[in-house]
């Protein structure tokens, strides 16, 4: 696992919404924090001071006045984006005016997907399958908020996936900024107001061993298998934890990709 630093851009305490849009009720999901629970400690890791409200997007839960907010979180979901849901539209609404009123967002998963729907980009089904367990991705480009340790360039690092669809093309004005031989668009930015990822930062190591166990009959054996053997790598749950806090605090200050 890679160790981090923080960037200073300035001392602030900040107010991140965290737009929950995970419909899994399952007695499994109760065994574990919701959405809400899971990227709040992630982030209050790297930034213990911080403030945090959630939002059920999936009961349109919205925040009745966006600008009261320094950030947003979209989450990971087992949902489609591309599902004929009300609140699935509703949500991209939500983003699409968040990035008008260029509030700094962030997306994981379903979250990176949504926003690249929301920015025109279509979500297709992933040709190589299921990418679940441990994965490793390239960097591509690296945002001044996307360091390594003394201020060192990060040209791989290891997260935790579980999906089977993902983002067709980069959406316009983006950069890429990570992929591998499975998923071509492994995250992406724009300016200093939008950072996505398609793996899963939140999830601990005890949660995605859980995952793996809890998803076998319907990922089927291989993909189980090759999840299972992946997990003795561990994810950059610390570095990434703090590549989000600086990526709101540049949403503040201005730093651009």
């Amino acid at each position: 696992m890679m160790e981090y630093r923080r960037i200073c851009y300035y001392s602030s305490d900040m107010h991140i919404a965290i737009l929950n849009s995970n419909t899994d009720r399952s007695d499994f999901a109760k065994d574990w924090p919701d959405d809400f629970g899971k990227f709040s400690t992630l982030i209050k890791e790297a930034r213990p001071d911080w403030e945090f409200s959630h939002f059920d997007m999936i009961f349109e839960q919205h925040p009745k006045d966006f600008a009261l907010y320094d950030g947003y979180i979209v989450t990971g979901s087992p949902a489609s984006v591309n599902a004929d849901e009300a609140w699935i539209q509703s949500e991209i609404a939500v983003i699409q005016e968040l990035i008008a009123m260029k509030k700094p967002v962030f997306g994981a998963c379903f979250g990176h997907q949504l926003i690249a729907k929301a920015l025109g980009t279509a979500v297709i089904d992933n040709p190589s399958g299921w990418e679940f367990g441990t994965v490793k991705t390239n960097v591509v480009n690296t945002p001044d908020w996307m360091q390594g340790p003394e201020d060192k360039a990060v040209k791989q690092w290891a997260m935790y996936a579980a999906h089977s669809e993902q983002v067709s093309e980069l959406p316009k004005g983006a950069a890429l900024l990570c992929q591998n031989e499975q998923c071509a668009i492994g995250g992406f930015a724009i300016g200093n107001t939008i950072f996505t990822t398609q793996y899963h930062p939140e999830m601990t190591d005890e949660f995605i061993e859980a995952l793996v166990v809890e998803l076998k009959d319907y990922v089927g054996p291989e993909v189980t298998r090759r999840a299972s053997d992946s997990l003795s790598i561990q994810s950059d749950r610390a570095l990434f934890a703090n590549w989000i806090g600086d990526f709101f605090q540049a949403g503040l200050k201005g730093t651009k990709v």
